[in-house]
């Protein structure tokens, strides 16, 4: 339902009177302390998402940042469609003043009417501390009223406990922000590198001790929970690829426009060409849906590589690589392969380690993977593999294939009495970021069909330590949907 600007002015008004609205103690407290305050609404359903983004990142530049006493401008939507804004201000007067402006000015009348009136909601907190979570692209905020009999004082305590013992040791976190508003309510804003590494700590919190004591000490029904990623943030190439593959789960479009609609090359054979292939494959999607778990991503250059679990026409392993020109997708390769049960030691083709480091070390280990392939899969030089595997460490997640050389020797020795072959005839591409490094190589498996090897290695000190891999059949041509090769 669209509200004339007139009714939806007054209800801001109406908002700002019932939830900001404070006598002269309430005001007195929150002087000379850092305001958040906090709109939370929706969009009208004949608007472009796509172009609210760009109508709210003007609001900022052109009006909001402007205003006297602006510390912060923050703008974010949730899997449902939900924005929330956030502004950071000196002081509530700072604060009064950007909004009364903002009501009468002409400027930004054309975003107001973008917002769906009847569901705005705003709040304004006395925060504990400053906002410095530069580059942060997730938060999470929670809003609650304490149990009536709770002792303030050791309930601030237990707060600050929450993230000296469990928050600020997860990956990805950046800050972890408290606050409460004249009336009592609390208010918890947490700040993460990005949706993902949000996602990693939400069931392990969930599970904290130290969280359900929290928790314990709330009305729960009070508590309002939100998650949102940011709007407007420049977007990494790894970050438009995981949104892409995370857009099967979501059904968001937005992704999509990250892949070239004039220049995308597909070599999944079974693909057609262009966005039009890829829309031919959406439109056959079966009832379940397809679903993408983005275990590993990596970016190198121009190109990002991940490692997913898909539910893509039944269970799947999958390793996918992309090309960018200007920000945009314009070519892409994958390995798909169906989940197999455990190796002989136990692993799937998903877990093992998962951070990214010695990014410093990043040619050299690309260097050492070449060489290891060059040397001993393509020249066959078997008495090098201790020279580039970690013959004590070695994990292995090849579903045939237990750990360490014994095992890669074990299944050597298999194929050869079972007349088998696993024959690298060349090496395509060596791409890396850190510690991980992708090899895309083509040969022959089992009886001698041609076929596309994709092996993930991850290294220490220099030597290969941990590996993961997809190999596929090549199809013969007279089956391709494209004519591109796959690779």
């Amino acid at each position: 339902m669209r509200i004339p600007l007139t009714v939806f002015l007054l209800l801001i008004q109406s908002i700002c009177i019932t939830s900001c609205g404070m006598n002269k103690d309430s005001k007195s407290i929150m002087e000379d302390k850092t305001i958040m305050e906090v709109s939370t609404f929706n969009i009208n359903s004949d608007v472009d998402p796509m172009a609210f983004a760009k109508r709210d990142a003007k609001v900022e530049s052109s009006f909001t940042s402007k205003q006297p006493g602006f510390i912060r401008r923050q703008s974010g939507v949730d899997d449902k469609g939900n924005y929330i804004v956030i502004v950071y201000w000196k002081s509530v007067a700072d604060a009064d003043a950007s909004m009364n402006k903002f009501m009468s000015d002409t400027s930004v009348a054309d975003y107001a009417q973008m917002i769906n009136g009847s569901t705005m909601k705003m709040s304004r907190y006395i925060m504990d501390s400053t906002f410095n979570a530069e580059g942060s692209r997730f938060v999470e905020i929670m809003s609650f009223d304490v149990k009536p009999a709770t002792d303030i004082a050791k309930f601030h305590v237990l707060n600050q406990k929450v993230e000296t013992d469990f928050t600020a040791k997860r990956k990805g976190f950046l800050q972890r922000l408290t606050g409460v508003n004249e009336t009592g309510k609390q208010v918890v804003a947490v700040y993460w590198e990005s949706k993902e590494t949000s996602n990693a700590a939400l069931q392990p919190f969930m599970e904290a001790p130290i969280a359900k004591e929290f928790m314990q000490e709330m009305d729960q029904s009070s508590v309002v929970m939100g998650r949102y990623k940011f709007l407007n943030m420049e977007l990494t190439n790894k970050d438009k690829v995981v949104a892409l593959l995370n857009s099967f789960n979501t059904g968001d479009q937005t992704p999509i426009g990250y892949i070239n609609p004039n220049q995308y090359i597909q070599h999944n054979l079974s693909v057609a060409d262009g966005l039009e292939g890829f829309g031919e494959v959406m439109q056959n999607v079966p009832p379940q849906g397809f679903k993408a778990n983005v275990i590993r991503a990596f970016q190198d250059g121009d190109y990002v590589f991940t490692h997913t679990e898909y539910d893509f026409f039944g269970p799947k392993a999958g390793f996918d690589v992309f090309r960018f020109e200007d920000g945009k997708i314009v070519e892409h390769w994958d390995n798909l392969l169906e989940v197999q049960e455990p190796n002989p030691s136990g692993r799937t083709q998903f877990d093992g380690a998962t951070e990214i480091n010695d990014l410093d070390k990043t040619e050299a280990n690309k260097n050492t993977v070449e060489e290891f392939i060059e040397k001993v899969l393509l020249n066959g030089e078997m008495d090098k593999v201790a020279t580039y595997i970690n013959p004590e460490k070695y994990i292995q997640h090849n579903p045939a294939v237990a750990d360490g050389l014994d095992g890669f020797g074990a299944a050597m020795k298999y194929f050869a009495e079972n007349g088998l072959v696993m024959e690298y005839n060349q090496l395509h591409k060596v791409l890396g970021q850190g510690n991980f490094v992708l090899t895309m190589s083509e040969g022959k498996f089992g009886k001698g069909e041609p076929t596309a090897f994709y092996d993930l290695f991850r290294l220490e000190d220099g030597q290969i330590v941990e590996h993961w891999d997809v190999i596929q059949p090549i199809p013969p041509q007279s089956e391709w949907k494209n004519q591109n090769g796959k690779f």
